[in-house]
């Protein structure tokens, strides 16, 4: 079950943290994955790791906010049956301190970048015989989170041009689903801490981590594995749906 046998898999911000672990598990699971990564670095990272483990993969540096650079990296591809919106960037601000710059590069990056991918993607994702969408939205797109004025907008964008994209696509095929999680820990969340709290790590991350129901933090791993259920086949009877991955956060955090 679960195969992803002959398709070829594009996943923005492949180089690390969720994306990373949807890159190496659909990979194992036969795709073939190309890694569109600002982080060159990081991008090669995930494709050596993959290639060592017998897999396919191809990591592209790219800003995804540049469209030309983007459409330059799809013609490149040139055939795609699985398109993983997950690049995006986070900000800590409420609606009086994010400043223009801060709230017009969460935009470019989580907005326009998620377009410029569909944008490019879509034309050839019509050529596939079974073409799926996956965008990966947050919980703050739905509820409100503390400080996370611009990433909240972002996310709630992201939700709304996942319903979109699958409205208007249902007649060439596409499916178009989004993923939307709580806290995940990843590489990015440790950074944070240390940055932002240094000599309470420990205490800071219990605190996060008891902020979900559950009583921790989500896994990338977990988040990918949705992720490999709603691009493979066996979920083809699903499209403009929104998947909460929260520990309970939406229903139960009251």
């Amino acid at each position: 079950m679960f195969s992803l046998e002959g398709k070829i898999a594009v996943i923005t911000g492949g180089g690390s943290g969720i994306g990373k672990a949807i890159a190496i598990l659909f990979a194992k699971q036969g795709a073939t994955v190309h890694i569109i990564e600002l982080n060159a670095e990081a991008a090669e990272e995930t494709v050596i790791e993959i290639q060592q483990n017998k897999g396919q993969a191809r990591g592209h540096s790219c800003d995804v906010s540049n469209q030309n650079h983007v459409l330059d990296i799809f013609h490149q591809i040139g055939s795609v049956d699985i398109l993983v919106n997950n690049a995006g960037i986070a900000h800590i601000g409420k609606a009086g301190t994010t400043s223009e710059v801060d709230f017009d590069k969460v935009f470019a990056v989580n907005v326009k970048g998620a377009y410029n991918a569909l944008f490019a993607a879509i034309p050839l994702l019509k050529e596939s015989k079974s073409p799926v969408i996956l965008n990966m939205a947050s919980i703050a797109a739905v509820v409100g989170i503390t400080d996370r004025f611009a990433y909240s907008m972002s996310k709630g964008a992201i939700y709304a041009m996942t319903m979109s994209v699958a409205r208007d696509y249902l007649e060439d095929g596409i499916r178009c689903n989004s993923i939307s999680p709580a806290r995940v820990h990843t590489p990015f969340v440790d950074g944070f801490i240390s940055k932002n709290y240094a000599g309470q790590e420990e205490e800071v991350f219990e605190k996060l981590s008891k902020s979900q129901p559950i009583g921790r933090m989500g896994k990338p791993e977990e988040v990918a594995a949705l992720a490999l259920y709603l691009c493979a086949e066996e979920s083809g009877f699903i499209t403009g749906n929104d998947y909460p991955i929260d520990g309970g956060f939406i229903k139960l955090n009251n």
